[in-house]
Formats: structure tokens, sequence, C-alpha cells
């Protein structure tokens, strides 16, 4: 059991790396990111259940990351949203609006 979760969290990491490598929108970015750490999710909760079945470490880290998930795509779209307004765009090659 512990391959076939550990190969599932892998499989959506390369997804999640790849979306966020060749995409070109900046909501697609983020939920590639979310995609990444979902995976982490999935390895910490499978790693905690293979080593210690009697305590939740893996699941209380999970339920961490999960909370700066959070945090990270509400202050990300909000982001994207103030960019999307001033530059009605959200393409990462378009986007020179941090630059000096």
């Amino acid at each position: 059991m512990l391959e076939h979760t550990l190969n599932l969290g892998a499989f959506i990491s390369c997804i999640g790396i790849f979306g966020s490598i060749t995409s070109r929108n900046m909501v697609r970015a983020l939920m590639c990111l979310e995609l990444i750490l979902n995976a982490v999710n999935i390895n910490l909760v499978s790693f905690s259940n293979f080593l210690d079945d009697s305590q939740m470490k893996g699941e209380i880290f999970s339920i961490f990351v999960v909370s700066i998930a959070a945090a990270e795509a509400t202050i990300g779209l909000a982001i994207v949203s103030a960019i999307y307004r001033n530059r009605n765009s959200t393409r990462i090659d378009q986007f020179d609006l941090l630059k000096w």
C-alpha cells in the first residue's frame, strides 16, 4: 500500500511541477502549486501510517500544510486579481508590474 500512495504522490507532484514550468497563466501556476502541496500531504499521511499507526503526526503536519496552502491561495489570488484589474491580463510572460 505504501508504494501505491508514494507513486500517486510522485505522479501528482510531477504533474504540478510540469504545469508550473509550462503554464503562462498565473492562476494555472497557483493551481499547480496546490497540486504539489497536495502531493506532499499524501506523502506525509502515507509515511505516518506506515511508520506508526498509533500516532497522527503526518495528519497533523498535513493540516498545517493545508492551512498554509489556503493562506497562499488567498494572497496569491488577491495579487492576481489586482494585477488583472490594472493590466487586463494574467499571463506570466507579460507580467512586469513589480519590476523597477
